[in-house]
């Protein structure tokens, strides 16, 4: 995957737009590559080759995470002038070129001023998993994730090794090819340049000292929320070498404190087993703030107990995701009282409030996350091949009940639907009775749907004496057509039910939207026993026409691509604290 030479604007117009998730061909793909991956991955793990083929000792390990500090034999985290420490995370970023590529180049400025705040580019940008959707391809990653960043961020010197550095960990869609590719871009021997930024990646995790007490740990947890074990022994090694009331930003792919309601999530346990590595050789270390993408919203808890911040910021540029069913408490016990998330001693999550407005840490609102919503009503307009790929499901009982009459095929569509949505929905909510009676009511109303059809033909259309074939084509095109129509009606109302008052589905419902906004990522900045992070949002994404060549590229704006309007960062809360707090 080489440097490409910036497109013109004309070859612009050619590059990605948001996934269609809906897509029939693109569905048939990914359950073919995730049954492929999941299958594959537990019998060829690429972490454990790559693990398996670094000869590099403990000694050598905990040296390479040291390595960047100032004065260091890769030195790369300089420090400002006031002797902080700047970071940068972001998640969930290789989609449609405009929102990669917009929150790239406001990244990618020597300085950024949001507010009353004046920030500065990260030494470091953490990647938090989903580098590119939808599925791992070379052209995937090259236009959806190589050129946005190589051009909002040109590399100032292609012969240098120096300059800000870039560290990943992938998301389920890298793990899509059994994490081939990422290890190949990420972890590459000569050493990748991403526009302006440095790898010196070695494995899918990875563990940086960012200053002498303050550390950062990145975890791979596959697809099945696992931590392999060469990846414990890795952290354990890095633990022993860290000093025992050592600092930790804790990253992970997904944010288990929001899965906490499906019984068969396991990444919050991936949570608790680091930290539990983390503990058991620096009694005394704290992890004050835990980042995670994974969902393509922002939204900020605090543990009841600890303190400690839990921030989920997904907005790299994938569909943007609801906010409105976020809770106030989120139980980590699961029901269970006595279950407590170790490392923190938190039973409970409490949503947390900016502390300028009193409003709920979420981005986008509760309010703006329901308004949103209505638009899923739309479905059979914005997913039109979905929409006629279930026309033609009905066309098929119409098949069945030129045979059987349409009464009949009616209780077959009926048990079919109920089965089909049952199992659609189990697969990603669980077996709750809300789910069985949602599948049942979804398809009564499609069985209703098609007899109703049926009718309106005999009754608009009259079969023809002695024209059987004429009378089965002309019924089966009516179910085909106005079924598809129907039917993809019905499915955005399923999904605006389910989201709307039953708490299930929300990432179908926005998916099938597809909505280009509430773009974000987190700027940290490191000093002391404090880090302060910036929540910075970008409520608006540029149209694909609204790109222009940049005149006069300089430090404040180094994108090959500048929009007219310009970009308009903001904060989208106030600045938070985390700090480690001085042990009892």
């Amino acid at each position: 995957m080489p440097i490409q030479k910036p497109a013109t604007l004309d070859e612009l117009a050619r590059y990605p737009r948001m996934t269609r998730w809906f897509g029939l061909m693109l569905l048939i793909k990914l359950a073919w590559r995730v049954a492929i991956a999941e299958l594959f991955g537990r019998f060829a793990d690429g972490r454990l080759m790559v693990a398996a083929l670094d000869k590099s000792t403990e000694a050598d390990l905990a040296a390479a995470a040291s390595a960047h500090l100032p004065g260091g034999p890769d030195e790369a985290f300089t420090l400002d002038d006031d002797g902080a420490l700047w970071i940068d995370f972001v998640a969930d970023l290789g989609d449609g070129f405009d929102a990669t590529f917009a929150i790239a180049s406001l990244m990618a400025r020597e300085t950024l001023a949001v507010g009353e705040h004046a920030t500065r580019r990260g030494r470091l940008l953490v990647m938090g998993g989903d580098e590119v959707y939808p599925l791992a391809s070379p052209e995937n990653y090259q236009q959806r994730l190589r050129d946005p960043y190589d051009w909002a961020f040109p590399d100032p010197d292609p012969e240098s090794d120096s300059g800000p550095l870039v560290y990943a960990i992938p998301g389920n869609h890298d793990w899509y090819d059994g994490l081939v590719l990422f290890l190949g871009l990420f972890t590459r021997r000569d050493r990748l340049h991403l526009g302006g930024w440095r790898s010196r990646q070695g494995r899918s995790y990875f563990a940086l000292q960012l200053t002498g007490d303050w550390w950062l740990w990145a975890v791979d947890a596959q697809l099945d929320n696992t931590i392999d074990q060469p990846q414990r022994d890795y952290f354990s090694a890095i633990a022993e070498a860290m000093e025992p009331d050592a600092h930790v930003i804790l990253c992970g792919p997904e944010p288990g404190w929001l899965y906490t309601r499906d019984p068969d999530s396991k990444s919050l346990d991936v949570y608790d087993l680091i930290g539990d590595i983390l503990r058991a050789k620096c009694p005394m270390a704290q992890i004050p703030l835990v980042l995670s993408g994974d969902t393509h919203h922002y939204s900020r808890y605090i543990g009841a107990t600890s303190g400690v911040q839990f921030v989920t910021a997904g907005g790299g540029g994938g569909f943007l995701e609801a906010t409105h069913h976020l809770k106030d408490e989120i139980a980590i016990n699961r029901g269970d009282p006595n279950v407590e998330l170790g490392w923190s001693a938190d039973k409970k999550l409490l949503h947390a409030y900016d502390e300028t407005t009193g409003r709920p840490a979420a981005w986008p609102s509760r309010a703006e996350s329901l308004a949103m919503l209505r638009g899923v009503l739309a479905f059979a307009v914005l997913n039109p091949g979905f929409a006629a790929a279930l026309g033609c499901v009905y066309a098929l009982f119409g098949l069945i009940a030129l045979g059987i009459g349409h009464l009949s095929a009616a209780v077959v569509a009926l048990i079919v639907a109920t089965a089909s949505f049952q199992d659609y929905t189990r697969r990603q909510e669980g077996s709750r009775a809300r789910v069985k009676l949602l599948s049942l009511l979804n398809g009564a109303a499609h069985s209703l749907a098609f007899v109703g059809l049926v009718e309106i033909f005999l009754y608009y259309a009259p079969l023809a004496p002695n024209e059987a074939i004429t009378n089965a084509a002309m019924l089966l095109a009516w179910l085909a057509l106005a079924g598809g129509a129907v039917a993809g009606t019905l499915f955005g109302v399923y999904l605006y039910i389910s989201s709307r008052w039953l708490d299930i589905g929300h990432v179908d419902a926005f998916s099938a939207m597809r909505r280009d906004s509430h773009r974000h990522f987190l700027r940290l900045r490191i000093k002391g026993d404090e880090v302060t992070v910036y929540p910075i949002g970008l409520a608006r994404t540029p149209r694909r026409n609204e790109w222009r060549g940049n005149p006069a590229p300089s430090p404040a704006e180094p994108s090959t691509f500048v929009a007219d309007p310009p970009l308009e960062a903001q904060l989208i809360e106030t600045p938070f604290v985390a700090r480690a707090t001085v042990p009892p």
